[in-house]
Formats: C-alpha cells, structure tokens, sequence
C-alpha cells in the first residue's frame, strides 16, 4: 500500500517534517511504500491562485490521488493549521481524500495548541471525503527533540503514540488490502 507524507510546514528544517519521516519510516519497516511532499516546495504563485493546471500543481494533486492513506502534517500556528497546508488542501476537488486512510500529525508551542486539530483541521479533512480520519498525534518540540547523530527521540509518551498511530494505520491498510483481493475475487466469479 502506498501511504504519502504530506508536509504542510513552511519551514525547513521542521519538526514537524521529522516526525512525518519517522511515522514514514516505521510504515515502510511494516512493508508500504512511502513518498513525500512538501507542499512549501511547490511554485508559490500557482498555488496561491489555485493553478490546478500548473504541471507541479497537477502532479501533487495525483500523487493525492493516487495514495492509498496520507500522512499530513502541520504546525500548529495562531490556533490552527499552516497556512500554506490550507492553500494546497483548497486545491483538492470535494471528494479529493476519498477512500483514504488520513493519519493527522501536529506540532505546536504548547498543550494548548492540541485542539487545533480537532476545530481547525479534522472538519476540513473530513469536508474532502476520507475513508477515516484516525487520532490525532500532537507534540510539542520539547517533546520531539532532535539528536544530530541519533535523529528524533521523541519523549516515551509521545513516542507510545506514534508506536499507536503508526500500528492502527497499518492494520487499516491491511485491512483495505484484504477488501480489495475480496472484490477483485468477487469480480473475477461474476465475470
């Protein structure tokens, strides 16, 4: 199964953007295929004026598309989600997460901030049709911190979340591929 990173952080290095590769990581340790795309890498002005026809543009929107469930991650910022994660989400047609499998992370400043995810980013991923949007991971940076030699070591209750995140995710995907080889079955004895 195929499980895109979708980086909505306007900044690099990002917090963020490494505990995406790590949920990415372990995903593809379990066997799926993993791609990435930081939607700050896109050309600014044909996603600011919603250019769906911009080649960059059309491919991101495929490459949506074409996933089996998505990895989105933000910062949290004033209360809700990157700006520039809003702006790429708009491009997506009414029902561009459908049959997906949506696993939501964020970080942010403070505890706080944890409940943008629930108000600010769940109704809109829920607004483009997923299949299912699973729990949350939230995290401050304190709680992600970053080794230069080691990588991200994130905290033990924060890393028992992403080990819940990522197992829940799996089985979903396991269980869409069980349902696939059903209908593919299904198909072949009524043809």
């Amino acid at each position: 199964m195929t499980v895109l990173l979708l980086g909505g952080s306007p900044s690099s290095p990002s917090t963020t953007w490494r505990l995406q590769q790590l949920v990415g990581e372990r995903l593809a340790a379990l066997g799926h295929r993993t791609g990435a795309l930081q939607v700050r890498e896109l050309p600014a002005l044909a996603l600011l004026r919603a250019d769906v026809k911009d080649p960059a543009i059309a491919d991101a929107v495929a490459r949506v598309r074409d996933a089996d469930a998505i990895v989105i991650g933000t910062p949290v910022y004033k209360a809700s989600f990157s700006g520039v994660l809003k702006a790429f989400l708009d491009l997506l047609p009414q029902d561009g997460l459908a049959d997906k499998l949506v696993l939501p992370l964020a970080t942010g400043g403070g505890q706080s901030h944890m409940l943008a995810l629930d108000y600010a980013l769940r109704p809109v991923l829920a607004s483009l049709a997923p299949r299912h949007v699973l729990p949350s991971i939230f995290a401050t940076s304190e709680q992600l911190p970053w080794d230069p030699e080691l990588g991200l070591r994130p905290v033990p209750t924060i890393a028992a979340r992403i080990a819940a995140g990522v197992a829940q995710l799996h089985d979903e995907l396991q269980h869409a591929l069980q349902r696939k080889a059903w209908a593919a079955q299904v198909l072949a004895v009524a043809a």
